[in-house]
């Protein structure tokens, strides 16, 4: 291994500069309680409670992992443009997402599980596109399927729970 890449959580990342790499471990830590709020929040049931505050958690989550992903890409830009890229486009899905249940824009609740699975899918796509290649089975794979195995799973399930939530499927039946 070259003397330019520490191991942080199992993860190789190519620098020894310790306030790069706390930055690092703060934004692998700030990812895994986004992704376990969105898990919480796209399996409880859709009511105030618990679905509300784990997407609430999850939003501000991805808020912070956006800016640390930023300032990440900014010290490595050529390397990773594309990952502030897509983290870009996960937190505007998200926004959109959110602002649509929150000011109950027509067609809200189809908005609102298209703006959050799309901002889900686009940070594990993220996630993969720049760790794919260190993880189990995931590295065997050649690195488009990084960018598209997330969305080929995720909108699927997007579609799946527009079909199963009743106001969702009222809002495609609606003249």
């Amino acid at each position: 291994m070259p003397d330019d890449i520490t191991i942080v959580f199992g993860v190789p990342v190519p620098s020894t500069d310790p306030g790069f790499l706390a930055v690092v471990r703060f934004h692998i830590l700030v990812g895994v309680a986004c992704v376990v709020a969105g898990l919480v929040a796209m399996f409880s049931r859709k009511r105030r409670g618990r679905h509300s505050t784990s997407g609430t958690l999850y939003y501000w989550c991805l808020a912070v992992l956006v800016v640390s992903a930023t300032g990440l890409s900014v010290v490595r830009w050529a390397e990773n443009y594309h990952l502030f890229a897509v983290g870009i486009l996960s937190l505007i899905a998200a926004t959109v997402g959110r602002t649509a249940l929150r000011q109950r824009w027509p067609h809200w609740v189809t908005v609102h599980i298209t703006g959050m699975g799309l901002s889900y899918i686009l940070m594990l796509t993220a996630f993969y596109v720049d760790n794919g290649k260190n993880l189990p089975l995931w590295r065997e794979l050649p690195q488009i399927a990084f960018w598209l195995l997330p969305a080929a799973i995720g909108i699927p399930l997007i579609v799946r729970a527009m079909v199963r939530h009743p106001p969702a499927r009222r809002e495609f039946t609606k003249p």
